[in-house]
């Protein structure tokens, strides 16, 4: 469909003879509609759903910090996404209304002619053809953009659902498919954005500012640029035309009655898709604070009681070494056998542990009571006066009595 409208609006005192602007209708309202639609909630679900995948990032911390906190960015998410989910609804409709009422071809699908166009962009490129290839209603690079949203959206509600009902999935898959969902949904969102950012934004806004999907329609000069294909059969009256109004309206009669079953059937299973099942994951007030309970790191050690003076003779076992390590080594040694050494008894002392004789009669250097307690820091530490005491008990012979 084509119009005329002035180069230069307002122009009126110039030239008399102005020349036309020629300019075709690309998208119908309702089409530009679906795309703000879908423009303002992946938006939102990309925002939303990458703070929340990086959220101890500094710049997840701050947009979670901007929006209110993490509840209110999952109450954004999942608004966003059910907002996504219904704009598809409205699409597959829409598309069946197009092909079945309207009999319009399924342009956006791929087909042979993409594969050589790309093969004559590829030669232009090289410097091998003078021109780009010559393309329809929808080039290659946008055929491939479509599909991406249609195979994203896919991928984003199936492992949305089990993220969302996590206790319905683990009922008929492995639990395992839980964290499989979350990296995959996760992945498949920072893919969307990547190739929004890159691909979408450089081919639409930056390498040529496409105003056709805000505005609807496209300048003759642009047609011959982007679609000239198309153009060419808009100028030779071989594009596809709307069939008769009594055609459509007796096609109608037959699309409504299915539409609405499908709108039914896909509305069903949204709602169902949000009310599934109540989770952990459901928005929760804040809970109340309470103090915490933190013991001290690294837990103290007992307080040791100082031996009295001359109270005991390190002369023998009985005399006075059995006291010192009952009193310095008992909870380890005494009550227990820490690495299989205890001190218990004066042949428990002799018979030693895991690392050897504890005492060597005679041989204080391959007792292994005096090796541990020479190397220091031990938690039943003897002071230099008590060690040297010991030592000098075991060159004696290490008497029991």
């Amino acid at each position: 469909m084509a119009e005329s409208y002035p180069a230069q609006p307002g122009a009126e005192a110039e030239a008399p003879a102005r020349e036309e602007v020629r300019v075709y209708t690309r998208f119908s309202r309702t089409q530009r509609i679906e795309h703000a639609v879908l423009l303002v909630s992946f938006s939102l679900l990309g925002i939303t759903g990458l703070a929340q995948k990086y959220a101890i990032t500094p710049a997840g911390e701050a947009v979670i910090s901007l929006l209110g906190g993490i509840e209110t960015a999952r109450i954004i998410h999942r608004t966003s996404a059910v907002a996504l989910m219904a704009v598809s609804i409205f699409h597959i409709v829409a598309v069946i209304y197009r092909v079945f009422v309207q009999r319009a071809p399924l342009s956006m699908l791929p087909t042979f002619e993409d594969f050589r166009h790309l093969f004559h962009d590829i030669l232009f490129y090289l410097g091998r053809r003078t021109r780009k290839a010559y393309y329809g209603r929808y080039m290659y690079a946008e055929k491939v953009e479509y599909l991406a949203v249609v195979w994203g959206t896919v991928i984003m509600a199936i492992t949305g659902f089990m993220m969302w009902n996590p206790i319905a999935t683990a009922r008929f898959l492995p639990g395992e498919a839980i964290p499989a969902a979350k990296a995959a949904h996760g992945g498949e969102a920072l893919l969307a954005v990547l190739a929004i950012i890159i691909w979408h934004f450089y081919h639409v806004h930056i390498r040529h500012f496409n105003r056709s999907m805000f505005t609807g329609k496209l300048t003759e000069e642009e047609m011959e640029h982007e679609h000239p294909a198309e153009l060419d059969a808009i100028r030779s009256g071989t594009a596809h035309r709307p069939p008769p109004p009594e055609v459509v309206r007796q096609r109608e009669r037959i699309f409504y009655p299915l539409a609405g079953v499908i709108v039914l059937v896909l509305g069903y299973g949204l709602v169902r898709f949000v009310t599934f099942e109540e989770t952990a994951i459901t928005t929760l007030p804040p809970g109340e604070t309470a103090p915490v309970f933190v013991p001290i790191t690294p837990t103290p050690l007992p307080t040791l009681t100082p031996l009295p003076e001359g109270a005991l003779n390190f002369d023998s076992w009985e005399g006075g070494v059995s006291v010192l390590f009952e009193n310095r080594c008992g909870s380890c040694h005494v009550q227990g056998s820490f690495g299989g050494l205890s001190l218990a008894t004066y042949q428990d002392a002799l018979e030693g542990g895991l690392s050897g004789p504890g005492v060597v009669p005679g041989d204080p250097d391959n007792s292994v009571v005096v090796q541990i307690q020479a190397a220091g820091g031990h938690p039943g530490q003897l002071s230099p006066d008590e060690l040297a005491q010991v030592v000098e008990w075991i060159q004696a012979g290490a008497t029991e009595q």
